[in-house]
């Protein structure tokens, strides 16, 4: 009986051995789809197959290194160069410690979105990463936030659309006879309607070359300011305070908002073709954009001192031709905004639009509800002519969620088994600065904005 059994249990084993053999033969035969997996930076084993082999990467992901440059730099520039010099005049030149320490903090943080979207293939925005990270609770405060965002910051870019247009038509006689409705307030509705077709687009490759035209603006304004120093048409002597601390608060949001693009930065990742060059894109743009702030900041400083206005453009020499090319710039970029601020709430729309449903309805759906919204947003900046302090609440409020505090809580979550506690630590760091700056910050421009409100209707 012992060796019948000890027969078997060596029949058992040796079949065992034989199965065994034949699976890791197998294995070793299969090709190791992760080996030159280049995404992995920090973490010891690599969980996922390389994104360019990614059989679950939409067919439609074409943009290149440089289009998604194009579209980082062009969502990223705007409202922000044009509010610099008011903001480095404001807090002080050390306050410009302030501006490039948050550009290499909000460039870190955009760097880790692309890391925990590379650890699940399906994440294809801010709020999938949300919901990947704390649930339905997660995704629904970054839907809240995002969507508050896009809607102060187009009120923003709206408000200095129509201040802007003021300073363009100086001096000309339109005689339109509308009730409630000057001349200031038409041009800037005619604008917005010459914009809303843009709203229509739905590929980022197309709208890239939106981000060019933006791009090219910006760029041709710090030529224009530039010109005007160059030029002689205003003397660059002015000083420089050392640092208003009071103000610091308000300035903050100033700076963030200069930022505030990682909204939009999941939909970036998804669309380019390489998604592994994220980071190299992220670096190059928060630095290209990072230099143009701060030189231009230094450079409106200087030229005008104290009575430099909440956009640069306002307070160049009206007489001046570069002066004129300047505002007709700054006029143009907020037009070339509306499509790149849009993309993350028609994305989410069109997913939440039923499958069944054609391409084209969702389209029409899509372009109607952000014609409306433009709308909405036209009206209250209309009504809300203050734009440096709602800049300010705008990049307090929600900006710094967005590019600080958000990310590294994502990242934390999503991550927290792999990451070392160095990286731990500057995380915890960042959304422990996002929340000071953030509360600091709300409430300065906060009581700027109700005592605008209550100088204007008191006089």
């Amino acid at each position: 009986m012992r060796a019948s059994k000890w027969g078997k249990i060596s029949k058992s084993l040796r079949k065992s051995i034989i199965s065994l053999q034949q699976e890791k033969s197998e294995v070793v035969s299969m090709p190791v789809q992760w080996a030159n997996c280049n995404c992995c930076i920090e973490e010891s084993n690599c969980d996922h197959i390389n994104a360019s082999e990614d059989p679950q990467r939409d067919a439609n992901a074409n943009s290149s290194f440089t289009h998604a440059v194009i579209n980082m730099v062009g969502m990223l520039i705007g409202l922000g160069q044009l509010s610099t010099p008011y903001a480095v005049e404001n807090g002080g030149w050390s306050s410009s410690f302030l501006l490039l320490g948050l550009g290499l903090m909000c460039a870190y943080t955009s760097h880790i979105l692309g890391k925990c979207l590379r650890k699940n293939p399906k994440l294809k925005s801010f709020m999938d990463i949300g919901k990947h990270a704390f649930g339905s609770k997660g995704k629904f405060v970054a839907a809240t936030i995002i969507y508050l965002e896009i809607f102060m910051s187009l009120v923003s870019y709206t408000i200095s659309l129509h201040d802007n247009l003021i300073t363009v038509f100086t001096g000309t006689n339109l005689n339109l006879h509308l009730p409630k409705l000057n001349c200031s307030k038409l041009l800037t509705v005619v604008a917005v309607l010459i914009s809303m077709p843009s709203l229509w687009i739905r590929d980022l490759s197309s709208i890239s070359f939106l981000s060019s035209v933006g791009i090219f603006m910006s760029l041709l304004i710090f030529v224009c300011v530039a010109a005007t120093a160059v030029l002689g048409h205003v003397q660059s002597n002015k000083t420089i305070p050392v640092l208003h601390i009071h103000n610091i608060p308000s300035v903050s949001g100033l700076y963030v908002f200069g930022y505030g693009g990682h909204m939009v930065f999941p939909e970036l990742y998804s669309a380019m073709k390489d998604p592994s060059k994220f980071t190299k894109v992220s670096i190059v743009s928060f630095a290209v954009v990072t230099a143009i702030y701060t030189t231009l900041g230094f450079m409106g400083a200087k030229m005008f001192g104290k009575d430099v206005k909440s956009q640069i453009t306002l307070s160049m020499p009206a007489e001046e031709i570069v002066t004129k090319i300047a505002l007709w710039a700054t006029v143009v970029t907020p037009m070339t905004k509306y499509a790149l601020e849009f993309t993350p709430l028609a994305i989410q729309l069109e997913h939440a639009l039923p499958t069944s449903m054609s391409s084209r309805t969702k389209m029409i759906i899509r372009g109607c509800v952000g014609s409306f919204s433009l709308f909405f947003i036209l009206i209250l900046a209309l009504s809300v002519p203050y734009f440096e302090h709602v800049l300010s609440l705008t990049g307090s409020l929600v900006s710094v969620a967005v590019c600080l505090i958000l990310p590294s809580a994502f990242y934390v979550k999503i991550c927290w088994t792999q990451i070392s506690n160095p990286l731990l630590l500057l995380n915890l760091s960042l959304i422990t600065l996002g929340f000071l700056l953030a509360i600091m910050g709300t409430i300065s421009s906060s009581n700027l904005l109700f005592k605008s409100f209550q100088s204007h209707f008191t006089h």
